[in-house]
C-alpha cells in the first residue's frame, strides 16, 4: 500500500512565503490607519480600540487578498479586472471580519458591532478598500522590480557565456592546429608515438566535450581533463615538462563551473614552460582555507611579465585574443557566478614562474550549483 503524501503544497509555500514578506509593512499600514481613524474620521472610543481593530481587519485582510490571489492564480500575475472584483468583495468582508474577531478580544458584545451612524462603517470600508488597493499596489511593484531585477542577472550572466563561447571558439582551434601538426611530422618519424598522441588527442577531445556540454562538473572531472590536457602536452614537449596533480579527495565531489582552470593551466603552458629553453613543471593544486575553495596553478617558467599588470583590466578598448583576455573573463565569469567575493590573482611563484590562484567561497559555491544558478558554462 502506498504512503500518504505527506508533501506541502507549493502554493501553501508561496502563501507563507508571501505573508512573512508582507507582514511588517501590514503592521505599520495597520498604525497608520488606527491613527487616520481615530484622530481624522474620529470613529470609535480611542486610540487603543481602534488600533486592535485595524489589526485584525488589516491582517484578515492581507490573509485572505494574498490566500484568495494565490489560490486563483498562483504565482503567475492576476487578471486585473478579477482582482480588482476580488478586492471588491474581499475588502468588506476583511472589515466585518476584523470588527468580529476585535470585539471578541476587547470582550464587547458582538451586537456593538453595529455602530451608531451608519457613515461610519461605510467610511471605514471605504478606507479599508483604498488601503487594500494601495497596498496591493505597492507590493505588485516591488515583486515586478524583483523580477526584473532577477531577468536582468540572467541576461548579463548569458551575455557571459556567450563572450565566453565565442573565445573559446577562436583559442581551440589553435592549440588543435599545433598539435595536429605535430601528429604530422611524427607520422613518418616515430608513429608509435605519433599513435600515442593521437589516443591522448581523442581522449582529451572526448573529456573537454563532455566537460563543455555540463551545468557543473566535480572538482575531479575538472582535475581529469587536465590530466588529459597535460599528458598531451607530455608527449609534445617532452621531458621539458612535467606536471603534478594536488587534489584531496574529499574535494574530489565539490561541484563548480566546468573548464575554469584549465584555462590557467594552457597560460602556464603557452606563456611559461615552452619559452623556456630547459621548460619546467606545472602544478595544479586544490585546497580549502578559511571557508574558501583555493585553487592555484604553479609554473617554473619564464615568469610574469614586467610591464603589464594581470591583475588589473587592459588599457586597450579592444581586447586582442591572448592571456589578459582570458583572465579577464574568468575574472568576469567568477564574479557573474559566485559573486564578488570569488577572484583570480596572479603572482610570482617562488624561486620562478608564475602562480595563478582562483579563490572561491565555499557558501557561493554550493548555494550556486544547488540552485543550478551556474548554468551552462562552455570552456574558455
Amino acid at each position: 500500500m502506498s504512503s500518504p503524501d505527506t508533501s506541502v503544497s507549493p502554493r501553501i509555500i508561496l502563501l507563507l512565503r508571501e505573508l512573512a514578506r508582507a507582514l511588517l509593512p501590514t503592521l505599520l499600514i495597520n498604525l497608520m490607519c488606527a491613527l487616520a481613524v481615530t484622530y481624522l474620521l474620529r470613529i470609535g472610543d480611542g486610540f487603543y480600540e481602534n488600533l486592535q481593530i485595524s489589526m485584525c481587519i488589516g491582517l484578515l485582510a492581507m490573509l485572505l487578498i494574498n490566500g484568495a490571489r494565490l489560490l486563483i492564480w498562483g504565482d503567475d500575475e492576476p487578471n486585473k479586472l478579477g482582482f480588482a472584483v476580488m478586492l471588491a468583495v474581499l475588502a468588506p468582508l476583511a472589515v466585518l471580519l476584523g470588527r468580529v474577531l476585535a470585539t471578541l478580544l476587547l470582550g464587547q458584545p458582538v451586537v456593538s458591532l453595529v455602530p451608531e451612524h451608519s457613515d461610519n462603517i461605510i467610511a471605514v470600508m471605504v478606507l479599508t478598500f483604498l488601503v487594500c488597493f494601495g497596498a496591493t499596489v505597492f507590493f505588485w511593484n516591488r515583486q515586478k522590480m524583483a523580477t526584473l531585477q532577477a531577468h536582468a542577472s540572467e541576461v548579463e550572466k548569458h551575455a557571459v557565456l556567450a563572450q565566453l563561447q565565442t573565445l573559446q571558439a577562436q583559442i581551440e582551434p589553435h592549440m588543435l592546429f599545433n598539435t595536429l601538426a605535430t601528429l604530422q611530422s611524427l607520422i613518418s618519424t616515430d608513429p608509435l608515438q605519433a599513435e600515442l598522441m593521437l589516443n591522448q588527442l581523442v581522449q582529451y577531445l572526448r573529456t573537454t566535450l563532455s566537460a563543455s556540454r555540463a551545468d557543473s562538473c566535480s572538482l575531479q572531472q575538472e582535475f581529469d581533463l587536465i590530466k588529459a590536457y597535460l599528458g598531451l602536452m607530455s608527449l609534445r614537449m617532452g621531458l621539458r615538462l612535467s606536471y603534478t596533480l594536488q587534489l584531496p579527495s574529499h574535494l574530489g565531489r565539490l561541484r563548480l563551473a566546468p573548464m575554469l582552470l584549465q584555462p590557467l593551466v594552457e597560460n602556464a603552458i603557452k606563456h611559461g614552460l615552452e619559452p623556456k629553453v630547459d621548460g619546467g613543471n606545472c602544478t595544479v593544486r586544490a585546497a580549502v582555507h578559511n571557508d574558501m575553495l583555493v585553487l592555484s596553478v604553479l609554473d617554473t617558467g619564464v615568469g610574469l611579465p614586467t610591464s603589464v599588470s594581470l591583475n588589473q583590466p587592459p588599457a586597450q578598448k579592444e581586447p586582442v585574443i591572448g592571456m589578459h583576455f582570458g583572465l579577464d573573463n574568468i575574472r568576469e565569469r567568477l564574479s557573474t557566478l559566485y559573486g564578488p567575493l570569488a577572484e583570480l590573482i596572479i603572482t610570482h611563484n617562488v624561486p620562478a614562474g608564475a602562480m595563478a590562484q582562483i579563490t572561491i567561497p565555499l557558501k557561493s559555491l554550493k548555494s550556486a550549483h544547488r540552485s543550478g544558478k551556474a548554468g551552462r558554462s562552455p570552456a574558455l
